[in-house]
Parts: structure tokens; C-alpha cells; sequence
């Protein structure tokens, strides 16, 4: 026996209600079968605005007609179809049974007012036509039909709206009809009979909860659900797209999920099969060869498997302190006695033995009657002072993660907790279910959209996730882009989601939440008309549930640098191979180091010294692991060792310098390179970074070329006029290659911390000695690492090696994240 349940959007026009036929054909040919039918869609909601309409003496005549239409559309429309369909036979018992709800209307509109039995008997009108129009398809099929009239023989318990079903006595009266096995049995859900004999509903999934009985009094062998989704998803769909379907759960993990607002099978509808463990099939009337979601006794899934996340909006939490809380024990039996009495859901609670305080949540349309109830039932001790006035917190919402055995796992909370906090979510309150099943929290309604999609991100994709936004695509930055869209295939099979999100220089912005495709960037980007402002970036992750943004500055903007600060505080981790940040006054040094430590956010920017040699991550591991730096000597600047080894050579300055301008190696104006200073701000990042507190000021420099130069007002003057030094160089050259030496251009800081940039002779001794055509060295003398140094070597300029150093810096901000 399989019993089967098909819903109001599987039977909501004629040609699905043949569909369902087919898919009834189709399992009556494996074994014998029941059916429990829903109201077509919408039926149910147009009886109640009707009952409603003629309480407040409105004019319902065109809304029963539009009610009826449904019904004589679905039969005319089967009727074309379904050859034998008893058409005339039908529509008489649909105009009968309109004409009867047209007087039971007029005794409403009379009364102005709608008994509740009255009302059960028209909301139920849909469930008990459908059966009616099933009956004549299977027949014109001829097939054999037993209908369970269910006021007769499913025994309700409770009021005319929402009752349950005592299952025992309902066994003995279905079972007592002895159904023929060669029988299809229909029966109308939803719909129950009192020990009177009238007429009772089952309330909320009444239908559902109607299968799973009439599953449990035939021992059923399935009980199949019918619907027009694939199955239970790992959240909502229509707020995580990306939902993953689960292909089995436990009657205990569906429980869960339902009790915490899934949209699935109500818990009292997975108890009885759950019982006489029954399996559950959720199937798509769509998908009728789609695999489904299985709920049954054990998990076919690994169980460490996280189930889903749910959730509950618009609640409010009660929170109650006081003296009288050191009692706590009957205080809290007196709450949830006062309030289960008034039938009043209590979603979750938690208590605090330190504050002598318990915090429930409710639903929010239910605050004044629970206040006014509390405020009775402990009216003494809120005038002794033993309670204080009730503080209640209004416009919440419960974000609930399912899995077995969760207390078992605490990674689960670990990572939910700091998916949260990543997104910068506040917690008001956190619940571990006691069935052991869930882990729960409280959050304000606002943040309900972002907490679930970040949640789902984090806990459900196995890809580690990163949300790039890229500002300046100068040389370094479409190299980058470049370097990235040929490294797609590494990143994928490192299950790595790389996605460039924006695309920025100082005019222009392009945004694409999904992923901007690298292959035709330069077209989407000289396409938009978004213009550039850091306020829109900023916004970008307060309206979007981002895992993993990162800000990659690869300008010289040092207005953009002091925004730094600004990003991280809104999530953003920071990589740049902007030096202006590490190089402005000490304060803003410490600003930026404070605030990503404050928002655990990364700021990374290993290409400031050394370009794509990894100096400041080594520099930095060195330090944390008890080194110190007793003094240090290096050639950082690629543009300078180049010139400088083409001096060596026997190359005029004036030439060298436009050698290297030609192949990329200095910036646009040359001055820049030779004054010095670009070596002093690498110097000086170097000097911060092992804990030296100084300015860009305090750095002593050996400027290349005299003071006048400075003044030229154009670059093409300026290399003309540096012909001019040539015969100065030539000599000193000519003068240290006799003595066996070199020159170079070098960073030093002595051990006492003081820092300067010269030119420094060097020997074949010296490890900078052979350092030319564009590479950098650096040479640390530490506690661990002398007489001999650790020498870091290699091209330290260049837009690829450059790229590549932000590259790596952004692969660095992946979180360590083992399998949930």
C-alpha cells in the first residue's frame, strides 16, 4: 500500500488534474493505492474572502462566480480531453453544491457573523469537489474506486478548526470498510468528524496531516507528498537561489526544520508515520521521475551532513529579571504554564543563571495578549519590585541551522556563528535545541536576508569564496585581471570562487554581483555608465550578503589609501600595492593596523617592498616566531638596480635611465626613481614593520641628481638635461670598478634604528654585490640569521611580478576552512 498526496497546485487546472492521473496510473500498476486530494489552488483562500465579504455585508455575487467558474472551467476542460468523463453528472453536482453554499452565505450575511462550524464546512468545499472530479477521471478509466468519507471515519479530537486525529479508533473504522485490494481509495484531506458526527478541519498542512494518518491506519508501506518543488531544499529557494535539495532527512531533522519555519511537512504530520516508521516521500507533481527528498528513520546521507537552514520572522523576545528570578525554576513553570493555557507558541527560550533572567520568543502579533497575561499572573511581584517591568524587543527573527547530533559538532556553531559576524550581524540571543538536532539564534528582522544567504554561503558551499573589487587597471591592475582569468581552471580545482565583482578606476565603476566575465572586461567596462565613488563600494556590501570581499587598490591614489580604513570597518579585507598608506604619518599607520584587527579583516600589501617577492610575509613570520632585526641592507628599488647595472657596464646614466623608462622599469617621470624617495618609503615600511616608530622625514637620502633638476618643468627637458651627469658617473664608475667594486643604490637601517638611502661601493663580499637588470635583494641580519644573512632576491619590478604579488596577497585572505 502507497498512499499518496497531491496538493491545490498540483490539481489547479484541468490539465494538471489529468496529469495527476497519469502519475496514479502509473503507481496503481506496482501496488494498490490511496489518494488524499487538496482544494484546487486558490479555491480555499476565495471561500474565505467570501465568509469574510459577507460578515461585513458586502456583495459576493461575482466571487462565488468566480469560485464556481474554477471548478466548471476544470470540468469542461477535462471533458475535451478525457474520453467518458462523466461531464453533465459532474457539473450538476457542482451547481447543487454552489446553490447550497449560496443560502449557507445568506444565513452569514443575516447573522453577520460566521459560526465556526459553519465556517469549516465551506473552506472544506474545494477538498471534497476535487475528490469528486478524481473519482470521474479514474472511472472513465475504468478503474475501480473506494472513497473514505473522512467526517465518518477519521475521529477528530479538539474544535471545529484545528483538530487531531485519534488514530487508534480511526484505524478501526477505516480498516472495518474492507477495501477490495483491486480498489483506488480516494479521500478528501484536511477534513475530519467529531465524536458528533460533524464536521471538523485539521488546521494548518491539514491535508498533509490527513495522508500521513490515513498512511499510519493502513500500515502503509510510503507516504508520498505531492507538491510543486523537488523536494526539501537546504533553504528557501526564493531567498538562497543557489538551495541545495536534500535527498533524505530523519523524522527528527524534518521535525526540526518544519517547528523552525520550514516550509516542509508540519511536525504533527511527520509523527505518525514517523511512529510505525513509515517512509516519507517529498515529490514534484512536475517531476514525477525526480528523485525527491526521502524522510525516514535513518539519515542515507553522511551524518555529519548539515541539513538546512530555517527560519521564523516577526517575533518579539520577552526578556524577565528581577529578585524574583532567583526562583528561577518556578518562576519560568509559571510563564509557560500561564502561557501553553492560553494556546500561545512559544518559539524558543533561553535562560541566564548569572543575571537571574529568562528570555522566550513569541510571535509578535501576540505581545499584548502575552504582557497582559504575565502582568495577571504576576501582578504581586511586580508591584513588590520581585520582577522588573517586562522588556520586550520587538521586530526579531530566528535563523535556525539543522543537522544530527549538532552538540556533537561544534564547527557547525563555529562557522555559523562567524559567518554572522563576518556579515556583521548582532546576535541577541543563542538557542541550542534540546532534541540536539539545531542550533538557534535571534537577530533583528532587518538582517534576516543577509544572515541566511551569508550562513548558506559559508555552510553549504564547498568552494571557498572571494568577492573582488578592483580599483585601477592601470599596468598592474589588468595584468592582474589577466593573471587571474588564466589561473580559472587552478582556482576551480582548488575549489576556489573567484569572482571579480567590480571593476574601478577614477572615473568609472562596473559592477556585476555574479562575476564580471574577464574574457570581454575592457567591453562591459567602457560600456557603463556607473561613475566611481568609494560611498558606492561601501554600499555594494551593505546591500549584498557578501562571504568574502576584498578592496585590491592598484593605484598611486593616496586620497584612496585614507580610505582604507573606511572599508575595513565594512567588511572589506584590503590588499594593495599602494605604498601611500605605509608611508604616511605614523598615526594612520596605527589606524589602519587597529581597525582590521578590531573587524578581523586582513590588510595585505606584500607588494610594497620587493614587488612579487613575498618580503613583508617573511619579515612578519620571522618577528612572530621571537626574531629581531639587528640590521638590515638591501637594493629595493628595480628600476635603480637595473641603471645601476648598466652603469657597471659602461652605459651613460642619461641612457640607462631611458633603457629602463622604455622597458617599463621606472615610472612615468623618471625623477621619481632617481630622487630616492621611492626607496625611502620602502626603507620605511621595513623600519614599521619591525617596530621602528619614525617618519618618511627621518630618513637620511642621497639624491641622485642635484636640486635644479627638480625644477625642469617637463620629463622629455629633464632626460635631455640628464646627459649632463653622465661624465660623473662615468668617473665614480671607473673609480670602484679599479678597486674592485661595484656601485649600488642602497636602503639601510643600522642597528640603532636609524635609516638611510645612498650609494654604497660593494664588493664581491657583499650579497648585493651581483644584484642588477631589475632585481631587488634584501639582506636581514637578525638574532637567528647572522653572520650570515637571509637574503630575499629576485625582480622586484614589473607589472607581472607585481600582479602576481597581489595575487597571492588576495589568495591570502581565504579563511582556513576544513568540510562542514
Amino acid at each position: 500500500m502507497r498512499i499518496l498526496k497531491f496538493g491545490g497546485t498540483s490539481l489547479a487546472n484541468a490539465e494538471r488534474f489529468l496529469h495527476v492521473a497519469n502519475i496514479i496510473e502509473n503507481k496503481i500498476k506496482y501496488e494498490q493505492i490511496g489518494i488524499v486530494l487538496s482544494a484546487p489552488a486558490t479555491v480555499t483562500n476565495c471561500l474565505i474572502k467570501i465568509i469574510e465579504k459577507t460578515i461585513k455585508q458586502e456583495n459576493i455575487e461575482s466571487y462565488v462566480h468566480e469560485t464556481k467558474h474554477i471548478f466548471l472551467k476544470i470540468l469542461k476542460e477535462i471533458n475535451l480531453l478525457q474520453n467518458k468523463f462523466p461531464y453533465k453528472k459532474l457539473k450538476i453536482i457542482i451547481d447543487e453544491e454552489f446553490i447550497k453554499l449560496k443560502k449557507i452565505f445568506y444565513g452569514i450575511h443575516l447573522l453577520s457573523q460566521c459560526p465556526d462550524n459553519i465556517y469549516a464546512n465551506i473552506i472544506c468545499r474545494g477538498e471534497i469537489l476535487s475528490v469528486i472530479i478524481m473519482k470521474g477521471i479514474l472511472e472513465s478509466r475504468n478503474y475501480k474506486i473506494t472513497i473514505i468519507d473522512p467526517v465518518k471515519n477519521l475521529l477528530g479530537i479538539g474544535n471545529y478548526m484545528e483538530s487531531e486525529i485519534d488514530i487508534i479508533e480511526s484505524s478501526k473504522r477505516i480498516n472495518a470498510m474492507n477495501i477490495p485490494n483491486d480498489h483506488i481509495i480516494l479521500m478528501s484531506g484536511f477534513i475530519a468528524g467529531n465524536k458528533k458526527g460533524e464536521l471538523v478541519v485539521l488546521g494548518r498542512n491539514g491535508s498533509d496531516y490527513s495522508a500521513s494518518i490515513l498512511s499510519s491506519c493502513l500500515n502503509a508501506n510510503y507516504c508520498e507528498i505531492w507538491t510543486d518543488v523537488d523536494g526539501i531544499y537546504t533553504c528557501d529557494p526564493k531567498k538562497v537561489p543557489d538551495a541545495k535539495l536534500l535527498t533524505s532527512l530523519t523524522y527528527q531533522e524534518a521535525i526540526e526544520l518544519s517547528y523552525f519555519g520550514a516550509k516542509v511537512l508540519h511536525p504533527r504530520t511527520i509523527s505518525p508515520i514517523a511512529k510505525l516508521k513509515i517512509p516519507c516521500l517529498i515529490k514534484n507533481t512536475s517531476k514525477p521521475s525526480a528523485m525527491g527528498t526521502l524522510i525516514c528513520a535513518e539519515n542515507k546521507e553522511k551524518k555529519e551532513n548539515i541539513k538546512g537552514i530555517t527560519y521564523l520572522n516577526n517575533i518579539s523576545m520577552f526578556h524577565i529579571v528581577g529578585p524574583g528570578m532567583e526562583n528561577a525554576s518556578e518562576i519560568t513553570a509559571r510563564i509557560f504554564s500561564v502561557i501553553s493555557y492560553n494556546k500561545i507558541w512559544v518559539m524558543l527560550t533561553t535562560q541566564s543563571s548569572a543575571e537571574n533572567s529568562i528570555n522566550f520568543c513569541i510571535p509578535q502579533k501576540n505581545i499584548m495578549r502575552v504582557e497582559s497575561i504575565l502582568k495577571n499572573e504576576f501582578h504581586l511581584e511586580l508591584k513588590n519590585g520581585l520582577l522588573n517591568s517586562f522588556n520586550i524587543i520587538k521586530n526579531l527573527s530566528i535563523v535556525s541551522i539543522i543537522s544530527s547530533d549538532i552538540q556533537n559538532k561544534p564547527h557547525i556553531s563555529a562557522y555559523f556563528l562567524s559567518a554572522l559576524a563576518n556579515a556583521k550581524i548582532n546576535i541577541v540571543a543563542i538557542a541550542q535545541g534540546s532534541s540536539k538536532n539545531s542550533i538557534s539564534v535571534v537577530i533583528s528582522n532587518s538582517h534576516l536576508t543577509n544572515a541566511i544567504k551569508t550562513t548558506h554561503q559559508v555552510l553549504f558551499n564547498k568552494n571557498q569564496i572571494i568577492e573582488i573589487f578592483l580599483i585601477g587597471i592601470g599596468g598592474i591592475g589588468n595584468t592582474l585581471l589577466q593573471q587571474i582569468y588564466h589561473q580559472k581552471n587552478w582556482l576551480k580545482e582548488k575549489k576556489i570562487d573567484l569572482k571579480i565583482c567590480g571593476i574601478a578606476n577614477s572615473k568609472k565603476l562596473l559592477i556585476n554581483m555574479q562575476g564580471i566575465p574577464l574574457e570581454n572586461w575592457k567591453k562591459y567596462f567602457e560600456n557603463t555608465k556607473n561613475s566611481f565613488t568609494v560611498k558606492k563600494i561601501i554600499n555594494i556590501i551593505k546591500e549584498y550578503p557578501l562571504i568574502n570581499p576584498v578592496l585590491i587598490d592598484c593605484t598611486a591614489d593616496e586620497h584612496l589609501s585614507y580610505q582604507y580604513t573606511n572599508f575595513l570597518s565594512n567588511g572589506f579585507h584590503v590588499v594593495t600595492s599602494n605604498k601611500k598608506a605605509n608611508t604616511t604619518d605614523l598615526s594612520y599607520y596605527k589606524k589602519i593596523r587597529n581597525i582590521a584587527v578590531k573587524f578581523k579583516k586582513k590588510f595585505l600589501y606584500d607588494t610594497n617592498v620587493g614587488a612579487g617577492l613575498p618580503v613583508i610575509d617573511n619579515l612578519q613570520n620571522l618577528l612572530n616566531s621571537g626574531d629581531t632585526l639587528i640590521h638590515f641592507r638591501g637594493i629595493l628599488s628595480g628600476s635603480l638596480s637595473f641603471i645601476f647595472g648598466q652603469l657597471e657596464e659602461g652605459i651613460p646614466l642619461s641612457q640607462a635611465t631611458q633603457n629602463a623608462k622604455e622597458i617599463g622599469f621606472t615610472e612615468p617621470d623618471p625623477r621619481d626613481d632617481l630622487s630616492g624617495i621611492d626607496v625611502a618609503r620602502k626603507l620605511l615600511i621595513l623600519a614599521r614593520e619591525v617596530g621602528y616608530e619614525i617618519e618618511l622625514k627621518d630618513i637620511k637620502i642621497e639624491n641622485l641628481l642635484p636640486d635644479t633638476f627638480q625644477d625642469i618643468p617637463n620629463v622629455k627637458n629633464f632626460m635631455e638635461k640628464l646627459k649632463e651627469l653622465d661624465p660623473l658617473f662615468s668617473v665614480r664608475v671607473r673609480q670602484e670598478k679599479n678597486k674592485g667594486k661595484v656601485l649600488r643604490f642602497v636602503g639601510i637601517i643600522d642597528p640603532i634604528g636609524q635609516c638611510q638611502v645612498k650609494i654604497e661601493a660593494v664588493d664581491k663580499e657583499d650579497p648585493l654585490y651581483t644584484i642588477k637588470n631589475g632585481e631587488n635583494a634584501l639582506a636581514f641580519y637578525s638574532k637567528y640569521y647572522q653572520p650570515i644573512p637571509l637574503v630575499l632576491r629576485g625582480y622586484g619590478a614589473g607589472n607581472n611580478v607585481t600582479a602576481a604579488g597581489v595575487f597571492s596577497d588576495i589568495l591570502r585572505t581565504l579563511p582556513c576552512k576544513s568540510g562542514v
